[in-house]
């Protein structure tokens, strides 16, 4: 087992440097006898305590994805508060090429449909309530709400989200609307009770039967189709499309939008959301292998507008959501946390884990200006002016 003391020593370098110039965060880490090591100044605001001789080897390794997998397994655990560890996640290293390379190019070799399938159900194939212990309990949304003020309910943001959306493809009752990824039914439901026509695709064998049981419960003119939006061939146009959340698993951009102004009538619109970043794929090695594998990324604003700008849409709006999507991806920590034992004793303490990591991680991505989010609004000539 590495000694604690060696441990601490290329810690302490690695302190050094990364707080140069600004004051430093106070931690610890712990070995399995109880002894520990603190850096900075002042009561450890976390420690990283090794339970086992592997997680030590972890520790030793200053390699977030290994000290995160560490956690995952239950050899590490999170002493204090997790925020602060997570706003420096860059104190650790990140440096595995073959885990990115590995997951760009296979769905080159094996095709984008079969492949985002696969990793489609990765995520989601878990049983729905695991989904629903930390969601809106009003609609059951996987994506960001729109906030009039910080203390608002994740339900009413959410409830305005979904209605926003509407409103901006100007969808009235009888619309033919097209729901790419259908998820837990938020849109489904929200938009089939105004006596639109629905058609949600999903590629999620979980989401297909709980958007089929929705459907058939509540008796809204919705339906739903396991296939790929690649693959989806609608009998006849749609009169809007809304895309929530799911732009993200589209990296294709000039391929989707083609996709959907075949897919449209004249004058149809386009809603969709997404959280982004700066570059693109610019994804961790632990999102990239334990919660969103595949080729997928967040929205790269410049990059989709530049494929806008080549295609026959029109910008109709961009909203900067990153502070809403912050007190979303809040909301669903807490909740997840609040949620615990139940988590644990029905999908295990690693999922649970997993989902910590994860949605903490988002919180202070969009806090920090790390991750950003979007609302964009396409539009398409009428056919009088096409």
């Amino acid at each position: 087992m590495p000694d604690i003391d060696r441990i601490a020593s290329s810690y302490q370098k690695r302190y050094d440097r990364y707080f140069t110039g600004r004051p430093g965060t106070a931690f610890a880490i712990k070995a399995p006898d109880g002894s520990q090591r603190i850096f900075g100044k002042g009561e450890p605001e976390f420690t990283l305590a090794a339970t086992d001789s592997r997680a030590m080897r972890a520790l030793a390794s200053l390699d977030r994805l290994v000290v995160a997998e560490a956690y995952l397994s239950g050899g590490l655990e999170i002493e204090g508060d997790i925020e602060p560890l997570l706003a420096h996640r860059n104190f650790f290293d990140d440096k595995h090429p073959m885990v990115t390379a590995w997951h760009m190019f296979w769905p080159k070799i094996h095709g984008q449909e079969r492949t985002d399938a696969e990793h489609i159900s990765h995520h989601y194939d878990i049983d729905a309530d695991f989904f629903l212990s930390f969601l809106d309990k009003r609609h059951r949304c996987y994506s960001h709400g729109i906030f009039q003020c910080d203390d608002e309910s994740l339900e009413d943001g959410i409830t305005r989200k979904l209605q926003f959306s509407l409103d901006s493809v100007e969808a009235r009752a009888g619309h033919r609307v097209l729901d790419v990824g259908g998820g837990w039914g938020a849109f489904t439901e929200y938009a089939g009770k105004q006596d639109l026509q629905v058609t949600s695709l999903t590629i999620s064998r979980e989401s297909e039967k709980y958007l089929n049981d929705l459907i058939d419960r509540e008796k809204i003119p919705c339906k739903v189709r396991y296939e790929h939006l690649h693959e989806h061939r609608p009998e006849k146009p749609y009169d809007a499309i809304c895309i929530l959340g799911v732009t993200e698993h589209l990296p294709d951009y000039d391929k989707t939008l083609a996709l959907y102004k075949s897919m449209l009538k004249p004058g149809g619109k386009v809603y969709l959301d997404a959280s982004a970043k700066r570059r693109k794929y610019d994804i961790s090695s632990f999102l990239r292998r334990h919660i969103y594998p595949g080729n997928g990324s967040p929205m790269c604003l410049h990059d989709y507008l530049r494929a806008v700008s080549e295609s026959p849409f029109q910008l109709e709006s961009v909203h900067d959501d990153r502070h809403n999507y912050a007190l979303t991806a809040k909301h669903w920590a807490e909740r997840l946390d609040a949620a615990r034992d139940e988590i644990e004793m029905r999908w295990g303490k690693a999922q649970y884990r997993k989902f910590r990591l994860y949605l903490w991680g988002c919180y202070d991505g969009f806090k920090r200006d790390d991750i950003q989010a979007y609302r964009v609004v396409l539009g398409t000539p009428s056919a009088s002016v096409a």
